[in-house]
């Protein structure tokens, strides 16, 4: 290997390390959390930086702050870690027969899925699941997926769609935004950096066009993640149509807020998708019931 590959590919250790003190912001913590010494974490972070010649943390007197590039670091490291475990236990688990590979979004998957996963594994204890993160379509085969959770439309070639629910969007920026930027009317959106998500390609259209107005709006930034688009708005970057139900938490804090009052359906919706050669596959039949059961408790009042 070419001395400049290796560079690109530290050890797991110096990872692991840096992800626990990007997690915990504190290098005491992360050393509880990896079971190690607090000087065995400082180094392996120090040896990380020194290999990339990029400085990702800043040391305080309380702890540690990532740089701007420690920031979007830590984001990609968390996943890398994150698919390293799910191909470990892939590999260290049993048959075939009895695992589930499923794809999720990321920020639906985060918020609204996996606090709800432990019932699925108490009901389903002989199913191992492999998590994968997937935007937009893709190909079941290459990618070894046997079913997925996915927003847009009822379009997916060669595979069966279950829809499971809608969502109800609504703009929101943050509160230093919306001061600074007075919204008397839903026109006054237009001029002002309207924030746009790739699985949702004229949702601001579709927005404007339920209070008749045609006129074109300003385009602005375009992320593949909610998780970005909501960060991008808390840091009053511009003005963006979310989900509710997947920023409660902003919008009670005070992080987010409406900047109109006005909520309407999403022409996007979530659906269930399996690949058409795998519809019988018994932990993805498993899985389907449950979450169907799961989004009708959801939707009850």
């Amino acid at each position: 290997m070419k001395p400049t590959q290796r560079r690109l590919l530290p050890s797991t250790s110096a990872l692991a390390a840096f992800d626990a003190v990007a997690r915990t912001g504190s290098f005491s913590a992360a050393a509880s959390m990896l079971h190690l010494t607090q000087g065995a974490i400082s180094r392996h972070v120090s040896l990380l930086e020194e290999q990339l010649g990029v400085t990702l943390l800043e040391r305080t007197g309380r702890g540690a702050r990532l740089t701007e590039k420690g920031k979007a670091y830590a984001e990609g490291v968390s996943e890398v870690l994150a698919k390293i475990r799910s191909l470990s236990l892939v590999a260290m688990s049993g048959s075939e027969e009895t695992r589930l590979r499923l794809a999720i979004l990321p920020t639906f998957g985060t918020r609204w899925l996996m606090p709800r996963i432990p019932d699925f594994v108490q009901k389903n204890p002989e199913i191992t699941i492999s998590f994968a993160t997937r935007i937009g379509q893709f190909d079941f085969r290459a990618e070894n997926i046997d079913v997925a959770v996915h927003v847009g439309r009822r379009d997916w070639p060669d595979a069966d769609c279950k829809f499971l629910m809608g969502e109800t969007v609504v703009p929101v920026c943050s509160p230093d935004f919306r001061e600074g930027h007075p919204i008397a009317a839903a026109a006054d959106l237009l001029g002002m950096p309207l924030l746009e998500m790739v699985s949702r390609p004229g949702a601001w259209r579709h927005w404007f066009s339920t209070l008749d107005i045609s006129e074109q709006h300003r385009e602005g930034m375009v992320f593949e993640q909610f998780s970005n688009v909501t960060q991008a708005c808390i840091a009053g970057l511009g003005v963006a149509l979310m989900p509710i139900f997947l920023i409660e938490s902003e919008l009670a804090t005070g992080k987010l807020v409406r900047a109109f009052d006005w909520a309407i359906e999403s022409e996007s919706a979530y659906y269930l998708v399996r690949p058409r050669h795998k519809l019988d596959f018994p932990p993805a039949v498993r899985f389907a019931g449950w979450l169907e059961d799961q989004i009708a408790r959801f939707k009850q009042p």
